[in-house]
């Protein structure tokens, strides 16, 4: 026979005395304040209607879904866990002196010991962190205070409460904890959902939650038949087999993680966005539809967010729909022609340009530091005299950059500065006669939410995805008029019908503004458009920074455009907007006849009703380059004996310069101005000596 270890025999009697009342019970946390404590794992975005969009994993510690309800539980979980766990749970105390009998005999007169700890004692441990057993084992000391814990518990808890928070709180297998997560991460479903071999299979995990398959599964189907369940063994075996090859997972939700990442930050959280969930899953499926169609073309990346105009808010944002982790809404990419109308605005607010305005579509050279600059049209032809109308719409580059020589390089940046292009550096210098075409790096947040200020008449304000948030300062950084006639250009289908046709994706039947883009190389397609009340942005490209093959804007970005576009003007058309104050039309003739008769809108001042071209040699003379106020830099970079200003003037070839009170030469001479810092005046005279033009610059750098 053998003798009782004293270890076991005072563990037996330590247990039995806890039957007894304790003289001082510990203080029990209350139900409601272990579920109020309780945090999931994962944090939560609702949208602006209160439905979850996206569930985030913030918590690495553990896998913890939202606290369960004993009600939203299978009732054949309880029933599997009380069979394995605890059989007499309804009749004992809290410690079951009856299993603490049997535990201690079976631990003397069989090789493998037994448990005798309750539901109810378990609990007490999970609640307790003093109580959490080490390598060896919980102490007898340990194993007392479990026990006046268990008997405090149960009579301050209802049985309900307690296998609630048991279910809840208890680890089933690897890093899911509670049955809500032990549901999801193995069977893919609610806890209200579990059959009856589910059931037995996570009551089977809880005593070895790392144990195999099939001793899972045979401890399981053991369990079935103590049930009585009709349940066959190799039904259990089969779900187990599927569970356990299962990538745990919580429950899926509309893609939304990019803007997930933005506002989700704590453990169990719920934040309300401003995203709406039924338009975030039409454009993600729009967008991945359309880089399905363009897969071909090598396209594999793409984004779009959608702001409404009047509030800054994010209604949806679609970070990436072709499988990379970048977010597309915020990763800075080349713009292409997507900053031309700012540049038009500047040009019209400062009273250089109207709309009807021509402009030089012929080949030009700039010299700059790097080389001569000479830009091409998308189609690699000229149009000769165009319209800044024409011009904008259909999005010709010439004009362009003498629209930028004109307006001054750092005024135009300080323009996209206050825009909120807080990507685009200090230095304007950095991108020279090329920002007018783009080559700057924008995000389409940026790009996105400064089209929304044109959609507001020249007042920008920043763009939101928390819901309720404090309101954001508005400020002017557009003339109205100014943006408005930029917005009329932009819808005017007939204008851009000479590079896009009169039939594309950008000719919505309703009033929109549209501009399309694509970076050099084509590894950037863009789409950015205003309604009055929505401004969509669109990019599709390769964020490995691979070109794209034969995709323009309006083959690329612009069908999801128009797409998200419709759905948002499905029930209330887009109205064009009501001329401000300060903008009147005319009716204006061109001779010779650039375009037919046709009104035109003017800032109030500079309207006219006719427009005509002198001939080449009846032209006044003037300076192109640079122009007056223009900021130049000294590039720290370039040796300064190898920098060079060349300076351009309209006229014949008999002009010559005069900087700053010396003779320059003739206009013709290509040697180029070595620049000094400081401020110069530049003088244009005639072939008699006459002063004709007059400009004065500005050169930055060190002396």
């Amino acid at each position: 026979m053998r003798i009782l270890p004293v270890r076991s025999l005072a563990i037996a009697v330590l247990l039995a005395a806890s039957a007894a009342p304790a003289a001082s019970a510990p203080a029990v946390p209350a139900h409601e304040q272990v579920r109020a404590q309780w945090r999931a794992s994962d944090a939560v975005m609702l949208d602006r209607h209160g439905a979850p969009v996206q569930a985030l994993r913030v918590d690495r510690q553990a896998r913890r879904a939202p606290w369960v309800a004993l009600a939203d539980i299978s009732p054949a979980l309880p029933l599997a866990v009380l069979q394995a766990e605890d059989t007499r749970f309804m009749e004992h105390g809290g410690v079951d002196l009856r299993a603490m009998g049997q535990a201690a005999w079976d631990n003397l007169f069989r090789e493998r010991p037994r448990g005798a700890s309750t539901i109810t004692m378990q609990l007490a441990g999970l609640l307790d962190p003093a109580l959490k057993a080490g390598p060896g084992g919980r102490t007898l000391g340990q194993k007392w205070d479990q026990a006046v814990a268990a008997r405090a518990l149960d009579a301050a808890w209802s049985k309900a409460q307690i296998l609630e928070a048991y279910l809840n709180l208890v680890a089933f297998r690897g890093e899911l904890q509670g049955v809500g997560a032990a549901a999801q991460g193995l069977f893919g479903k609610a806890p209200s959902g579990l059959d009856v071999a589910e059931s037995v299979i996570l009551a089977s995990l809880l005593r070895a939650p790392s144990a195999s398959r099939a001793i899972v599964a045979r401890r399981a189907c053991a369990l079935a038949r103590d049930l009585k369940a009709a349940t066959p063994c190799a039904a259990i075996d089969a779900v187990a087999q599927r569970a356990f090859s299962r990538q745990a997972s919580m429950a899926p939700l509309p893609p939304a993680r990019e803007a997930a990442a933005q506002l989700l930050k704590g453990a169990g959280e719920n934040v309300r966005s401003t995203l709406d969930g039924t338009l975030q899953r039409h454009v993600q499926a729009v967008l991945r539809q359309q880089l399905m169609a363009l897969r071909e073309r090598h396209v594999a990346d793409g984004a779009v967010l959608v702001l409404d105009n009047a509030t800054g808010e994010i209604l949806a944002w679609v970070g990436n729909a072709g499988g990379s982790e970048v977010d597309g809404v915020t990763a800075a990419r080349q713009a292409g022609s997507t900053l031309k109308p700012f540049l038009y605005a500047l040009a019209l607010e400062r009273r250089l340009l109207t709309a009807a305005s021509p402009l030089d579509d012929t080949p030009l050279e700039v010299t700059t530091p790097s080389g001569l600059y000479a830009p091409q049209n998308y189609e690699h032809d000229f149009k000769g005299i165009v319209t800044a109308r024409a011009s904008l719409a259909g999005s010709l580059n010439v004009p362009a950059v003498r629209t930028l020589m004109l307006v001054g390089l750092e005024r135009f940046a300080a323009q996209l500065r206050a825009l909120g292009f807080s990507s685009l550096g200090e230095e304007a210098d950095f991108y020279g006669p090329s920002l007018a075409l783009g080559s700057a790096d924008v995000t389409l947040l940026e790009l996105t939410n400064a089209y929304r200020a044109l959609a507001n008449g020249g007042v920008a304000g920043g763009a939101t995805l928390q819901a309720r948030a404090r309101p954001v300062a508005r400020r002017r950084v557009v003339d109205a008029g100014a943006a408005f006639i930029v917005g009329d250009i932009l819808a005017d289908r007939a204008a851009r019908a000479a590079t896009f046709g009169l039939k594309n994706e950008l000719a919505a039947p309703y009033w929109a503004a549209v501009k399309t883009g694509t970076s050099k190389d084509m590894r950037d397609n863009w789409c950015i458009g205003y309604t009055a009340r929505h401004t969509v942005g669109v990019w599709v490209g390769n964020f490995d920074g691979s070109a794209m093959w034969d995709v323009s804007g309006v083959s690329g970005a612009a069908p999801v455009w128009r797409d998200v576009m419709d759905y948002l003007n499905r029930d209330l058309p887009g109205r064009a907007p009501q001329a401000p104050a300060g903008v009147v039309r005319r009716t204006v003739t061109w001779q010779p006849a650039l375009e037919a008769a046709r009104p035109e809108w003017f800032l109030k001042g500079t309207e006219t009703s006719r427009v005509a071209l002198l001939p080449a040699e009846q032209r006044l003379p003037e300076i192109v380059y640079p122009a007056d106020g223009a900021i130049l830099a000294v590039d720290p970079d370039i040796p300064a004996g190898r920098q060079r200003v060349f300076f351009l003037a309209h006229g014949p070839r008999d002009l010559r310069w005069r900087l700053d009170g010396t003779e320059a030469g003739s206009t013709g001479q290509q040697a180029g101005w070595a620049p000094a810092p400081g401020k110069h005046e530049l003088v244009l005279l005639d072939g008699t000596g006459r002063e004709v033009d007059r400009t004065t610059f500005t050169v930055r750098g060190a002396e």
